[in-house]
């Protein structure tokens, strides 16, 4: 049986539908259920979960004997939440009964963590000088980060955690306002043909900004290659390592779909000390574990995104 929290959500459902690909269905998924019920209507899995009953069965020791991996999707991502309660529940307290379950069970554990951690800083590279969250779920990603430092630094069993940069791609439309912004500017162009883009902030011109965006397709790809290779254990970047504007991303969607235009919007006082401007992944820890894949480029990933945002739209997503 493969263990997958967050099954139902963005990344979890492309793992799911990445597991079914080669005809592994043995999977139990752990998730709460709402709009993202649409991601598994055509996926295949063997048993469902609540968050709250598979900590129950950890603690009761209930689970089956044979589990060849976990992969810990699960999790709150929004970054304007400011309710620490839930935010240390779901994202660490949660997290370290999966921790201490694989360990315990010598289970391969592949978890996501964020490239929200680094927050203000300019470097990106997994090390503590680095680390610097701008908001509550960058932080508790990085205190979850810090607990695995300390008590699975010596695992006789992988513990991978992956820190995701700006992921995008098919399955994520039920995010709403955490959806990513290649997927926002989509759906803003389909609905408009304006793709609003912030103003010039930090010292970069409007729409200047950059992020390193990632397809979905290459974060299944790590999470799976960690999972079934050797023993490896550390935090590692997913990123292409090759930040590109925002303007990039809204210009090639418009090239794609064959219309629209940007519009620049003022920066929102909300978010003044808690945006990221810049991200890119330093993926020596990565490329070191052995996973030496390319990643799809901005202008693959987009195409193949729109395609299957298209077919989505016709079946009810978004």
């Amino acid at each position: 049986m493969i263990i997958l929290t967050g099954g139902a959500g963005f990344i979890g459902s492309n793992l799911l539908g990445a597991l079914n690909a080669k005809g592994v269905t043995d999977v139990l998924v752990v998730d709460r259920l709402g709009d993202n019920f649409r991601n598994l209507c055509d996926l295949r899995f063997s048993d469902f979960m609540q968050p709250a009953e598979f900590v129950r069965a950890i603690e009761r020791r209930i689970l089956p004997d044979r589990i060849e991996a976990i992969f810990h999707q699960g999790a709150c991502a929004d970054t304007t939440c400011d309710d620490g309660r839930y935010m240390i529940e779901n994202n660490f307290t949660f997290s370290k009964s999966i921790l201490h379950f694989a360990l315990s069970s010598k289970v391969p554990l592949v978890y996501a963590s964020s490239a929200a951690v680094y927050g203000s800083s300019r470097a990106f590279a997994p090390s503590r000088e680095n680390e610097r969250p701008l908001n509550l779920y960058g932080l508790s990603k990085l205190a979850f980060d810090n607990h695995v430092r300390i008590v699975a630094a010596k695992s006789e069993s992988t513990v991978a955690g992956l820190r995701y940069f700006n992921v995008y791609g098919p399955r994520e439309s039920h995010k709403g306002k955490m959806a990513s912004m290649v997927y926002q500017l989509y759906r803003q162009l389909k609905a408009s043909g304006r793709a609003r883009l912030f103003k010039g902030t930090d010292g970069y011109a409007d729409g200047e900004q950059r992020r390193d965006f990632i397809f979905v397709d290459d974060i299944v790809r790590v999470n799976l290659a960690l999972a079934e290779g050797p023993v490896r254990n550390g935090i590692f970047n997913v990123g292409t390592g090759q930040p590109r504007s925002f303007n990039d991303a809204a210009s090639i969607i418009i090239a794609r779909i064959g219309a629209g235009e940007i519009e620049y919007v003022p920066f929102p006082e909300n978010l003044a000390g808690k945006y990221q401007s810049f991200t890119q992944a330093e993926l020596s820890a990565l490329r070191s574990a052995g996973y030496l894949e390319p990643f799809a480029s901005l202008e693959d990933g987009i195409a193949q995104s729109i395609n299957a945002w298209d077919r989505e739209s016709t079946r009810g997503h978004g």
